[in-house]
Formats: C-alpha cells, structure tokens, sequence
C-alpha cells in the first residue's frame, strides 16, 4: 500500500473519529439542558402545588392522578415524581466528564443517589401500573411497554452497581449509560410524541378518551428501546476503526439530535402526560 493511500485513509479515520465525537457532544449539550428544564419543570409544577395542600391539582394533568382516600398509591406516585426530578438532575451531572475528573468522591455520592432513585422509580413505577387501586392509563400494550421499561430501569441500575464496586469502570459505563437512557425514556416519550404530530401535520393514532392507540404503544416501546440501538450503534463505532460506521454513525446521531431539539421546547401537555 502507497504512502499516499495510507495518509489518505488516516485521513478519512480521524475525520470520521472527529465527527463522531462532534455529534456525541451535540447530543450531550441537548440532553443536559433538556433533563434540567424537564426538572425544573416537574418540580415547580408537583412541588407548589403541593406546598398549596392542592394536590388533586396533579388531576388536570394526570389521567390517573392523586386519588382521594388511598393514601398508598398516592404515596407511590409522589415518590415517583419526587425521584424523577432527583434523576433527571443527578443524571445529568454524572454525564459531565469534566465534573466526574475534577470531583470523583461527588461523582461517586452522586451516583449512589443515582441509582437510589433508579430503583426507587423502577418499583413505583411497577406499582402506579399493577398495584391495587390504580388504573393506569392506556391499554395493556401500553402497560407492558411500562413495565418493561420499569424493569430495565431496576436491571441496569443493579448491573451499573455490580461493575462499580467491582472497579470495572469500562463495563460501569455502559451500563450507566443505557441506564441514562432507559430514565430519560418520558422525556423520549415526549419528543417522539410531538415529533410524529409535527411530521403528520397534527393529532393522530390515538384515542385521548382511553389513552390507547397504534402511536402511544409504538413510543411507548421506541421511547428506549431505539435510544438503546443508537446508543449500541455508537459504542461499536467507538470500537471499530471503519470510518464509514462512525461516519454513518455521526450522521444518525446529529439528525436524531435536531428532531430532538425541534420537538424539546416547552409546550402544553395534553390530559393524561404530566408536565
């Protein structure tokens, strides 16, 4: 092989290798100002409502809200709001690579708080969909997506735990990083959502009376499992030296990451998605 050929593919490797990059960081800045306004959000809305004692507030948005006289379920649905907005916040603080060299013992106080509210999620999340007294919205298609998407949170915490104490950092992170995904799947669900409404040119593919339908099951399951296919797509790319994957790569994700940010502006929630 020619020095020219080889110059030329060394070339093609870093800037494929810089794309690559360009796009993960594109991505990261979108999801860390996204998780801190989807906090800031849940948290203004959940918390002064109920420092007001007006809790049944929470029904304007909630098909399936504060429920008077089962003091369980309503427990249930408060911890899961109040560990959604801690793991949207913690979450994102553990992605920032700067923070996690310069601060390790935060990093690792931040990240056993992490995983406290991942499996406290998971469980009250299985809970608002099977426990007694609830009537969780949609059908079961949707449920079960629920479910899944509980569980996988439960799952990816305790194997993001396993390789921590191990020391095994590489297999911590990601496990860690799908675990960010799988958390972050309400907020997919959001932009995938209205996503399909800006692209059909409106409402469609779902019965807002019964909360069910062809659209809400397709996001229901899209809403991490395609984060996790583009996330493994990604770490093969970071492997592998081709520049075409990382090249293809680096394209996917900063397309995915405009439809994002087109979709991750405030805007009202319809009945049944809280805010």
């Amino acid at each position: 092989m020619s020095t020219a050929v080889m110059t030329h593919r060394l070339e093609l490797d870093s800037i494929a290798e810089t794309a690559l990059k360009k796009a993960a960081q594109f991505w990261f800045v979108l999801v860390l100002l996204g998780q801190f306004l989807f906090a800031f959000t849940v948290a203004s809305f959940y918390g002064l409502t109920t420092l007001r004692g007006d809790s049944q507030v929470w029904n304007r948005v909630l098909i399936q809200g504060y429920v008077e006289g089962h003091p369980m379920g309503n427990a249930a649905l408060a911890g899961h709001i109040l560990f959604a907005t801690i793991i949207s916040i913690a979450g994102a603080l553990q992605l920032i690579p700067r923070l996690r060299s310069a601060f390790p013992v935060f990093h690792r106080w931040n990240g056993r708080l992490y995983i406290l509210a991942a499996f406290v999620m998971g469980a009250s999340g299985l809970y608002l969909t099977f426990g007694p007294g609830r009537i969780a919205p949609g059908d079961a298609s949707l449920h079960t997506a629920n479910a899944i998407s509980a569980m996988l949170i439960i799952l990816f915490a305790a194997l993001a735990l396993r390789a921590a104490l191990a020391r095994d950092f590489k297999t911590h992170r990601r496990w860690a990083l799908r675990l960010f995904l799988v958390v972050c799947g309400s907020w997919f669900f959001r932009i995938g959502f209205f996503l399909s409404f800006f692209l059909h040119g409106g409402p469609f593919g779902f019965d807002p009376t019964t909360f069910s339908g062809p659209l809400l099951t397709f996001w229901g399951f899209a809403e991490y499992l395609l984060p996790l296919a583009v996330l493994e797509l990604y770490l093969r790319a970071q492997e592998q030296s081709g520049a075409l994957l990382r090249v293809t790569t680096a394209t996917l994700v900063f397309v995915l990451t405009l439809a994002m940010l087109r979709e991750s502006s405030p805007s009202p929630w319809p009945r049944g998605f809280p805010p």
